[in-house]
Formats: C-alpha cells, sequence, structure tokens
C-alpha cells in the first residue's frame, strides 16, 4: 500500500474516495466515515462507495494503520472484539460533538 493513501486518511481536509485494491487486485473505492484513535493504534472506518457483495448498504470496515517493512500500511481488522470497540469509540466521539 502506498504511503499517499495513509497521508490522505490522515489528512482531515482531504475528503477524495480512497482506493485500496482486494487480494484479486480489484479497485474499490471507500469514504472515510472517521479516524479512531484507540488503544496505541490509529483505526479508520470505511465505507464502499459502491456496493459490495456480502456486505449491506449500511455497513463499514475497519482498519488499522500499522507498520510493516519500515512503511505505514493498512490492515483490515478481524477481531470482532477490536472491530466493536473502535465503533464504541466512535459512538463516544460522536456523542462529544456540540450539537449531537
Amino acid at each position: 500500500m502506498e504511503n499517499n493513501v495513509i497521508d490522505r486518511l490522515l489528512d482531515e481536509n482531504d475528503t477524495d474516495p480512497v482506493v485500496l485494491y482486494n487480494e484479486a487486485g480489484e479497485a474499490l473505492a471507500f469514504e472515510q466515515i472517521a479516524l479512531i484513535p484507540w488503544n496505541g493504534s490509529i483505526y479508520t472506518i470505511l465505507k464502499p462507495v459502491e456496493p459490495v457483495d456480502g456486505m449491506a448498504d449500511d455497513e463499514a470496515l475497519v482498519f488499522v494503520i500499522m507498520e510493516e517493512n519500515g512503511e505505514e500500511v493498512l490492515a483490515i481488522v478481524e477481531d470482532e472484539a477490536a472491530i466493536d470497540a473502535v465503533f464504541d469509540e466512535y459512538y463516544a466521539l460522536l456523542s462529544e460533538q456540540p450539537g449531537e
């Protein structure tokens, strides 16, 4: 994964879709919902722009920014407890925003 994807995720002013590639090399565009610091790591919640087989329209994926071979990369989070914790943190942050 190119570092510019990570840079774009960390740039709160960048609202363009983020393009990631699946195992088959197919490009998938995602909207970033949130960037969540939790448990010493940074997570991002990404929602597919176009429908994806096996996912409901209101579902999103959780990725963690991690270091691999000296470079920052995105890794999909598969641990249900971690996913739930990241979403709990996201909802807590939403409830702290003025006007919510």
